[in-house]
């Protein structure tokens, strides 16, 4: 086959806009690319500055170009008898018919293939499809990104790098894509169709590295095998050896492996608090900053401790980033670093590992609800099956509507066959289970520490030792995992999944099998089936309901924007229900009445088809099946204790988004306080707990975390160890905060006119003196808006990109990522980005907090503290608010050095930091930057005086 690579700039993405650039690559039947090709085209229109700002394509260079008839004259023979291929081929390709059409040649009627579907399917684990990024991943020449002939010819060789990654591919693998894609009459259809021809053609044996099971080939062999890490040796490694013995050794093999490692003091301080608190069974609050080596500081003393003693560490993370970070970086070193074989295992929850009975299932039945993409979903995974050894979806980049796919396919308990599962050997979860079971370290996350309490401990393997990452995190997860969290979609998908159409659904599958079946009972069992509909259906119109006058009780807010999660709130009080509540409990009535009638003669059924047919396809519906029904079962009584409205210790509330509606809402039912719970679940059953961040101390003082965590008694009872370890960084030499003392102050959650004009100027002027690399934290997303066009329109004159958060599209890794692929801009961020996002170096020079990250008061969780503290005459502004935004704050200013070699400015607009009697706490909470404050005029020239000074 011979391919042309086509790629055009254009003066914008509507039908009107005009071609300015062509860039053409041809890879010939050889698969050499044999010739480029390319030209500036003269537009009839002028070229918008956002334009030459993205590709660099001026107007002097298209004022002599040729005509568009000019350069068709050229392009056109190129195209004859060639597949087209582009990177989003669709825009390319509209703009290539439309010149067609405008110069009089007939329409392009050849094959047409996007890289984009390529890359998918054969790099399913690549984090980002962007075309710039994939060619520095792949390390392929891109020289000019945004101009048609560099985009051209990178996109023709990292083509070929798909095409090399399908010739490795066995043979079984190729034929499995054939086949998915063979009922879609589609140009990728014809692709693997004509490659599984030459595959078969060349006839070859099966490639090694692969295991072939049920016609897929897996990097996955029998977790049985799977046997601790010191099985074979006799005596244990660290008899008669102390801490500090085991820890020079572990020295000297990392100074052996890394020549520039250096010892940190600081590092050194937590390895003594942590190994001490595990050896006198005490609890610790430990709080060290970024630098310190936190990672390595709680994980020797865990292996130590675990292989010493023989009894588990479990280590747990508040977010996957970080267990994947221990995974990928820290237990690679340390298994080099200590001097005798362990075993460090992660484990996450279940539906983070993949089913493969469940996607056997689905792909042979193609069991597919949009077709179009989930065929590309499941080829994806078809090829990542031959690369993973986890089964695990943070190895997938699934794009937006992966998701719904991924529940389909995920583990869950209630719908496992266990050891009757034709896959349980190569089961991913029950591999990852019984890694956990022969480890010595565990390492897990929040989450599911939690859903391991209310499983009655069937998750987890047993523990005496545990080591809280992230610690600043604890009470507000266990708040959601031992309360009550449900969206509206929830309900809806278990609904669905059991009945979408007389096609769609678990139980047409079921109908299906039955009338195939031949058995005697399959028509009375048919008729149940048939009777169920009509009630799923009525469920969900109810549920409909319900969910669209539970919206209508929320307030309007006009502040709210999009993709903001609480822009409607509603606080539900139990003495004080809202006068519709009776219409909506006897909504929730005919709910809960039609759900028991379907749970129990869908269970009937169940049990039924259980004692009589004994085929492996029904066992697998029939497992499938029951899971949905407990899930029912659950949303049911939880639905249930939400409309009761009754527990005093719990806060209700509703959330909801303007855009989507009653389709955005989400129900809350979550304890006031949790520290009784955490008291007994942890403190009181564990021998030790250390728990560790870089902010658990406010005015540098514990108390905060432990009247929050229930630490109260440990403490009095002489089990509760604290240390505060010193920065490894020198904050007065690396970091200067700046207040501008004159700034005007704001009201509320909006800035008036004069507050947002005199704020852009401000942060255009800081930018332009740090060559932006500027990250701005709001509090809110209305003021964030409220800056970004003036901002955008200031700084584009100056050569600096602004990135927003919400306003801009992509997740907060995405935005992060383009902000540090950018020499000059600032990115607007709000809650998310003030912990969390780790952007070292020279990307990031400045940060600007706009004001204090104090919590909406009018939060419900927020309130229902405060009053209970108001109840036990404490003052909640004191004890709660200022607390919770003063740890915020240090995680926000914690974004700025990263590395002792970062330099940084800080500014905070906020002036209340300087006037108010509780500023002082925000101060003196920091790590002991140069402080400064000035008026509005002086700031610029002094952090361009501090700037330079740290450069020479």
């Amino acid at each position: 086959m011979k391919y042309a690579v086509l790629d055009f700039e254009t003066t914008g993405n509507q039908s009107s806009d005009e071609i300015i650039q062509v860039g053409l690559a041809i890879i010939d039947e050889e698969q050499n690319i044999s010739q480029v090709y390319r030209s500036f085209v003269k537009p009839g229109i002028p070229i918008p500055p956002f334009i030459t700002n993205l590709t660099g394509i001026t107007e002097e260079d298209v004022q002599d170009a040729p005509e568009l008839d000019e350069v068709m004259v050229d392009l056109v023979p190129l195209l004859s008898d060639t597949v087209l291929v582009g990177h989003n081929v669709a825009f390319d390709f509209n703009y290539l018919q439309s010149a067609l059409d405008k110069t009089g040649y007939l329409p392009f009627t050849g094959r047409i293939l996007d890289t984009m579907d390529f890359l998918k399917i054969f790099f399913p684990s690549l984090t980002t499809y962007q075309l710039g990024m994939v060619a520095a991943e792949f390390g392929v020449e891109h020289e000019r990104p945004h101009q048609a002939d560099s985009d051209a010819l990178a996109t023709a060789l990292i083509f070929l790098k798909c095409l090399d990654e399908l010739k490795e591919l066995p043979l079984i693998v190729v034929q499995r894509l054939a086949d998915l894609f063979a009922g879609e009459d589609s140009d990728l259809g014809w692709f693997f169709d004509a490659m599984l021809q030459e595959k078969e053609r060349e006839g070859e044996a099966s490639p090694d590295g692969f295991v072939y099971y049920r016609q897929f080939a897996l990097q996955v062999d029998d977790w049985m095998d799977i046997e601790p890490a010191r099985s074979d040796l006799v005596h244990n490694p660290l008899k008669d050896v102390s801490f500090e013995q085991f820890m020079d050794q572990v020295r000297d093999r990392l100074k052996a492996k890394l020549p520039d490692y250096e010892e940190r003091e600081v590092q050194n301080m937590m390895l003594s608090e942590v190994s001490k608190a595990f050896a006198e069974d005490k609890h610790l609050l430990i709080e060290a900053g970024t630098g310190t080596g936190k990672s390595l500081g709680y994980l020797l003393p865990a292996i130590y401790h675990s292989v010493k003693q023989d009894e588990k560490v479990m280590v747990s993370t508040h977010t996957i980033n970080l267990q994947e970070q221990l995974r990928e970086r820290d237990v690679p070193l340390l298994t080099e670093a200590v001097p005798f074989p362990f075993r460090a295992a992660v484990f996450k929850g279940r539906q983070h590992y993949l089913c493969l009975r469940k996607f056997e299932h689905k792909i042979n039945r193609r069991d597919f609800a949009s077709p179009k993409e989930e065929i590309i979903t499941a080829a994806q995974m078809i090829v990542w099956l031959a690369q993973t050894e986890t089964g695990d979806d943070e190895e997938l980049n699934l794009g937006n509507r992966g998701g719904d796919f991924w529940e389909t396919v995920a583990s869950e308990s209630d719908s496992c066959l266990g050891r009757s599962c034709p896959w349980f050997r190569k089961c991913y979860y029950h591999k990852a289970k019984h890694e956990a079971g022969v480890a010595d370290v565990v390492i897990t996350n929040h989450s599911k520490l939690f859903t391991d309490i209310q499983a009655g401990h069937q998750l987890l393997p047993g523990y005496e030792r545990l080591v809280i990452d992230e610690a600043h995190h604890l009470e507000e997860v266990a708040g959601k995992h031992l309360g009550l969290q449900m969206k509206y979609f929830a309900v809806v998908h278990t609904l669905t999944r059991l009945f979408k159409d007389s096609k769609t659904g678990q139980f047409p599958n079921l109908r299906i099998m039955l009338d195939q079946s031949g058995s005697e009972k399959s028509g009375e069992w048919c008729s149940v089936i048939d009777g169920l509909y009509p009630t799923l259906v009525d469920v969900k119109e109810v549920w409909d309901r319900l969910a669209d006058q539970m919206f209508s009780l929320m307030p309007e807010r006009s502040d709210a924007a999009p993709g903001d999660p609480g822009q409607f709130v509603l606080r539900l009080l139990p003495q004080k229900r809202p006068k519709q509540w009776d219409t909506l409990a006897e909504l929730e009535n005919q709910i809960y009445v039609a759900l028991g009638d379907v749970i129990r003669k869908g269970e009937k059924l169940i049990g039924e088809l259980k004692d009589d047919e004994h085929d492996f396809g029904y066992d697998s519906l029939i497992t499938d099946i029951g899971g949905l029904l407990k899930d029912l079962a659950t949303e049911r009584e939880a639905l249930r204790f939400f409309i009761k409205l009754e527990d005093a210790n719990t806060v209700y509330w509703i959330e909801g988004n303007g855009n989507y509606r009653s389709k955005s809402l989400q129900i809350f039912a979550v304890p006031i306080d949790v520290s009784a719970q955490l008291k007994e679940f942890f403190f009181n059953k564990k021998k030790s707990v250390v728990m560790t961040s870089a902010t658990l101390s406010v005015d540098k003082s514990f108390q905060y975390m432990i009247d929050q965590l229930g630490l109260a008694e440990a403490a009095e009872q002489d089990r509760l160890n604290t240390a505060m370890l010193p920065s490894p960084f020198n904050y007065r030499e690396q970091a200067l905060l700046v207040i501008p003392r004159d700034f005007p102050s704001v009201k509320g959650s909006v800035g008036d006119d004069y507050f947002v004009s005199t704020l852009v100027r401000s942060l255009a002027d800081t930018a332009t003196a740090t060559h932006g690399r500027m990250l701005v934290l709001f509090t809110s997303y209305r003021m964030l808006r409220q800056v970004y066009d003036p901002l955008k329109e200031l700084l584009s004159e100056r050569g600096i990109t602004v990135i927003g958060q919400g306003m801009d599209s992509g997740s907060r890794t995405k935005l992060t990522r383009r902000f540090q692929g950018q020499q000059a801009s600032v990115l607007l961020g709000t809650s998310s980005f003030w912990e969390g996002v780790d952007i070292p170096g020279e990307a990031l020079t400045s940060l600007a907090i706009v004001r204090l990250p104090f919590q909406p008061p009018n939060h419900p969780l927020v309130e229902a503290k405060s009053e209970r503290l108001q109840q036990e005459k404490k003052n909640p502004f004191m004890k709660l608010s200022v607390p919770q935004a003063v740890i915020r704050f240090k995680q926000g200013f914690g974004r700025l050095v990263r590395s002792s070699q970062d330099r940084g400015i800080v500014v905070v607009y906020d002036t209340r930091i300087l006037e108010s009697y509780y500023g002082k706490y925000f101060l003196y909470s920091l790590p002991g930057p140069k402080m400064e404050h000035m008026p509005l005029e002086q700031m610029v020239p002094r952090i361009s005086e501090w700037l330079n000074a740290g450069e020479s």
